[in-house]
């Protein structure tokens, strides 16, 4: 049972209770995994450790699979994917309170992740039905060329614990869709709410074995195993660079297929010409949705000189205002950290910063208490060489910058490994078509606070990883082009 010890009650959903690893369709009996609750630091529930041993049965399970799910039509892949969409819409509260549970956020936002997850299997349900194809003459003219996709094969996926509903669906949507059977490895920090989705998947329709779920205190080991494994042809991973980086040394034995999601430092500019107060609001989405914790949060607040000042204060107010407490609890709006490392790095970063010259106008401090929990924080005047403006902090920690010239702020906003998100505010479309074009980034939000859609292409440039999930092309990111010479 999950002990909701916040409203001194048993979660109210049994059937979403996770009763052990997920493989072929059936549950594995085994626990191990204590999954805590950050807002009480207590523990909710435990679930099964999963050995390598477990991994190769997983992917049996994906192979024996395969064939006949390759073999299924588009059309009733996509009426799976449909009724997946609509159980998680039937029960989207119960969802959002898992994930509030077991990752803190609070439940506007656990509420907002439901509705994007599941419009990931609403999207690759029309997507499923549409997979492109090509013909075209050769230009020599003796023959003709045809392009047929097909389904990569079994898949990997492995996803965070921030948004555990939303990372899962936006890989098992695209691979299914594809024609692909999965493993998913859900973070332990957060395994509950991706066991919940596999019952209702299978409740959807899904055959035994299309979708497996493993949680494990070994992940290296296990997804070694299954990358060595030569029936595993695909990996889709969502993470930090450095996991990212060892991965795709991993994956390069066996040469398997590889989408990376990786970290971000988004840069958010403010150019003079900006309305203020949108400004404002689109800096509250991008820096706290999901409390910061959110590899497009906007890490970097670059705002030219003549509005400097006016945003610092009205950023300080709307930041200071927010409540803070556990996510489950109706009118938070601020969770706590996923766990006590997160705050003692997010403490770190900042008293770094206050050391090196920034001026904190709010927050600055852990609060006390048995859970994880960081207040929101502004900081201006923030040094350039400090550890913060090179860091994805991953906290509700708002680091200001002030420039005056568009090419000093595009020269700053560049000045990153990486390059996932961007947002830029201007009164002057023009003007912010041309900074983003000039912006190492994969995405670029204009005028807006929010970048993420299932209909669009989600990814970055540079060391934010590779391919992109969602859209028109994230299917083909689970699918082969196969080219074929034909004389007619």
């Amino acid at each position: 049972m999950i002990r909701d010890t916040i409203h001194g009650e048993d979660y109210a959903a049994p059937a979403f209770h996770a009763q052990g690893l997920y493989i072929g369709g059936a549950w594995v009996p085994g626990s191990g995994i204590p999954v805590m609750n950050p807002a009480t630091a207590e523990v909710l529930a435990e679930v099964a450790d999963a050995t390598a041993a477990d991994a190769l049965r997983s992917i049996d399970a994906a192979a024996e699979a395969a064939a006949e799910w390759r073999a299924t039509s588009a059309r009733q892949r996509a009426e799976i994917l449909r009724r997946w969409f609509q159980l998680m819409t039937q029960h989207a509260e119960e969802l959002a309170r898992l994930i509030s549970l077991e990752n803190g956020k609070a439940l506007p936002d656990a509420r907002g992740e439901v509705a994007y997850a599941a419009e990931f299997f609403r999207w690759y349900a029309e997507e499923a039905v549409r997979i492109p194809g090509e013909f075209r003459h050769a230009p020599a003219g003796a023959y003709n060329i045809l392009v047929d996709h097909e389904p990569m094969g079994i898949a990997v996926l492995i996803t965070p614990w921030n948004f555990p509903a939303a990372m899962a669906a936006r890989k098992i949507g695209p691979a299914l869709a594809a024609g692909c059977t999965v493993i998913l490895k859900p973070a332990s920090e957060t395994p509950l709410t991706a066991y919940a989705m596999a019952r209702l998947g299978a409740e959807a329709g899904v055959p035994p074995g299309v979708v497996n779920v493993l949680t494990t205190t070994q992940p290296a080991a296990i997804t070694n195993a299954m990358l060595t494994d030569p029936r595993v042809r695909k990996l889709s991973f969502t993470g930090s660079t450095g996991v990212g980086r060892t991965l795709l040394a991993e994956a390069s034995k066996s040469v398997v297929s590889c989408s990376m999601e990786l970290g971000g430092n988004a840069p958010f500019l403010v150019f003079d010409d900006a309305d203020l107060e949108a400004a404002l609001d689109g800096a509250m989405v991008a820096k706290m949705r999901n409390a910061g914790e959110a590899c497009t949060a906007a890490n970097r607040f670059y705002v030219q000189t003549g509005l400097h000042d006016a945003f610092v204060a009205g950023l300080t107010k709307r930041m200071a205002t927010l409540r803070v407490g556990p996510g489950s609890e109706e009118g938070t709006q601020v969770g706590p950290m996923i766990t006590s490392a997160a705050v003692s790095k997010i403490e770190r970063l900042v008293a770094d910063a206050v050391k090196q010259g920034a001026r904190l106008h709010t927050g600055g401090n852990a609060l006390p208490g048995n859970g994880y929990f960081y207040p929101p924080t502004v900081l201006d005047n923030v040094p350039h060489d400090a550890e913060i403006a090179h860091t994805e902090i991953f906290g509700p920690v708002a680091a200001i910058y002030r420039f005056d010239t568009e090419a000093e702020a595009i020269r700053l906003a560049n000045n990153t490994e990486y390059g996932l998100a961007a947002y830029v505010y201007s009164g002057n479309l023009s003007h912010a078509l041309r900074v983003g074009k000039r912006l190492e980034s994969g995405m670029v939000a204009i005028n807006r606070g929010l970048v993420s859609d299932p209909a669009a292409p989600f990814g970055g440039v540079k060391q934010s990883g590779l391919g992109r999930e969602g859209g028109v092309t994230g299917i083909l990111e689970f699918m082969e082009p196969k080219y074929f010479a034909v004389d007619f």
